[in-house]
């Protein structure tokens, strides 16, 4: 396995859909790209679905990545929405799936703890610490954006540390 990876983390969305492309190893990352996918709430649901599932592989085509991060959905109060993060989430697993990209899920928690050192951070807190942590002080990004560059940001630090682990039979 080399020591730089690239990781595309998807914060999933059927309104907006966040993708952040970094590249780096365990505690040095640097920004390659960003986007935020937005679909109108007036297209039918299949013509929602596949721009976001267009979005995610033209990104994937276009940065290489080594793995694809993507929020675990968890309970929310309204089911429509969860319903749509999770169609969303399922777009993207299934876009990288079909390029042969690994995918690894993470929680909300996890990801904050990875990035702020604290699992409730809030949200400017985490975009906070991916602007610092990116060396990119001037980046003005929506949340949808900053959470799927931490998502990535997890990823390239938690996934090298489980791999290590997987290998060593740990897993």
């Amino acid at each position: 396995m080399r020591s730089t990876r690239r990781v595309i983390g998807i914060d999933p969305g059927l309104t907006r859909c966040g993708i952040g492309v970094v590249e780096g190893r365990p505690g040095v990352a640097r920004l390659v790209g960003v986007d935020v996918v937005r679909t109108p709430s007036d297209l039918p649901l299949g013509e929602r679905l596949l721009t976001v599932e267009t979005a995610v592989a033209d990104w994937i085509a276009r940065s290489r990545p080594d793995v694809l991060a993507v929020e675990r959905v968890f309970s929310q109060h309204n089911v429509r929405t969860v319903m749509g993060t999770a169609q969303a989430a399922a777009m993207a697993i299934a876009a990288a799936s079909r390029r042969g990209i690994p995918v690894a899920v993470h929680t909300p928690s996890e990801v904050k703890a990875a990035v702020t050192g604290h699992g409730r951070a809030d949200k400017s807190q985490v975009a906070f610490m991916v602007r610092r942590l990116l060396c990119t002080p001037g980046l003005v990004a929506p949340p949808d954006a900053t959470d799927a560059l931490a998502l990535a940001i997890c990823q390239l630090w938690r996934g090298a540390a489980l791999d290590r682990l997987a290998v060593g039979g740990w897993s």
